[in-house]
């Protein structure tokens, strides 16, 4: 049958940048990480009150059945939350999605990939004999150094408004106006704000742990890096409407004032 193309579609589906909370559970106990999950919703709900959230088992040495999973996303319900998808892990990962009629979500497969081991280093071929590696050395053309360009960091000229989302793929974020309450700025890199903060702010997305987060006046919602997070309810009183600095030490978040 051939396509109308005058034909109006119902629904428009498109794919992007989404900010999903990931819960990688180390422990499999359903009743102290709902607890753990409900505490997270009374100090911040307006962050964690019904928000959607992966659940990663890459953290455990065993996948999971599908009753202990089932009892584990109903549990997060009961605190919450809304489990909506499974981290991309193994086979049996793959296999628990199906019981459990949940989707696999793969933008967490770098993490396994970083976490698992590393690829075996190649066997080293035989050394060539002296002469053979002289005569190499004489024949073979000096390569030209290849010219390096940096990838230039993103910047974004105009306020980010409530509801909207930019995202830095690989480079830095640079804002040059405010991002307002229940905004989202994602970077790969390191995020600079040259205004105020008031939404959430992301940095270190894919696990680059030695991104920062700089901003002239600071009322973020919620700030992280490389997945270590804190809330505006965690923050210290006096560090609110200052400029400051975000970084990871030592796997604790540290927000300290700028000069």
């Amino acid at each position: 049958m051939a396509a109308n193309p005058d034909y109006e579609q119902a629904g428009e589906l498109k794919f992007g940048q989404v900010g999903i909370a990931n819960l990688r559970v180390r422990t499999l106990d359903p009743q102290r990480l709902a607890e753990e999950m409900a505490d997270r919703v009374r100090r911040a709900p307006k962050l964690f009150a019904r928000a959607a959230v992966v659940v990663d088992f890459g953290g455990l040495s065993q996948c999971p059945d599908a009753g202990q999973t089932r009892a584990l996303l109903d549990a997060l319900r009961g605190a919450g939350v809304l489990p909506v998808a499974l981290a991309y892990g193994t086979s049996a990962v793959e296999a628990l999605s199906q019981d459990v009629g949940l989707p696999l979500l793969a933008k967490f497969r770098a993490a396994y990939e970083r976490d698992g081991e590393l690829p075996a280093a190649p066997s080293p071929a035989p050394a060539p004999a002296p002469a053979a590696r002289a005569a190499e050395a004489a024949a073979a053309p000096v390569p030209e150094a290849p010219a390096t360009r940096a990838e230039p960091g993103l910047v974004h000229l105009h306020p980010v408004r409530s509801g909207q989302q930019v995202y830095a793929q690989d480079r830095d974020l640079t804002l040059c106006a405010t991002v307002g309450a229940g905004a989202e700025v994602i970077a790969d890199g390191s995020i600079h704000v040259y205004g105020a903060l008031r939404g959430r702010a992301l940095a270190g997305a894919s696990g680059v742990t030695s991104a920062r987060i700089f901003c002239r006046e600071f009322h973020a919602e919620l700030v992280a890096v490389a997945g270590h997070y804190k809330v505006l309810e965690e923050i210290p009183k006096e560090l609110l409407g200052k400029p400051v600095q975000i970084w990871l030490e030592h796997d604790k978040l540290r927000i300290e004032q700028l000069g």
